[in-house]
């Protein structure tokens, strides 16, 4: 069964441009050998690390987002950690994530929104536009003064 993932990779900053493309044609070829789909690659470029990773400051960032059964990703990591020119990598499955979402999308589209204030029919808002005369407030008997505590002295 194929699942989605997202495998980013760092690859180090001194690989050169052809390198790099070479690297990617690589990794996108186990995927499509191993029976997986390449859905799509993104260079994000060289970045600044947030620590150093085996001397380098920062790096190549790549993502690849794949359609593959659970053995080729497996298979893809044991090659990312073996390669020399990736400093680190980490893949994530994507798949329960985007069906989470769907299932809130497809709730949230089944149940009609609701404005915040609640609707008024017409002869209850003529019946709220009446005057209504104010309460007459009944007069509050005072209550008794507490009794001043006696001091005694010996």
């Amino acid at each position: 069964m194929n699942r989605s993932y997202e495998i980013m990779f760092i690859v180090r900053p001194d690989t050169d441009e052809a390198e790099t493309e070479k690297l990617i044609e690589t990794f996108s070829g186990y995927v499509t050998t191993g029976g997986g789909t390449v859905k799509a690659v993104e260079k994000m470029g060289r970045r600044r690390l947030a620590y150093t990773v085996r001397k380098f400051n920062d790096g190549i960032y790549i993502l690849l987002i794949v359609e593959a059964p659970a053995s080729l990703i497996s298979e893809i990591e044991r090659r990312l950690r073996v390669s020399e020119q990736v400093i680190k990598f980490i893949t994530v499955r994507t798949d329960e994530e985007d069906k989470r979402v769907a299932k809130i999308k497809k709730h949230r589209d089944a149940h009609v929104k609701r404005s915040a204030l609640p609707q008024v029919s017409p002869e209850a808002a003529a019946v709220a536009a009446e005057p209504v005369a104010a309460p007459v407030a009944a007069p509050v008997a005072e209550a008794p003064a507490p009794a001043a505590a006696e001091t005694v002295t010996a």
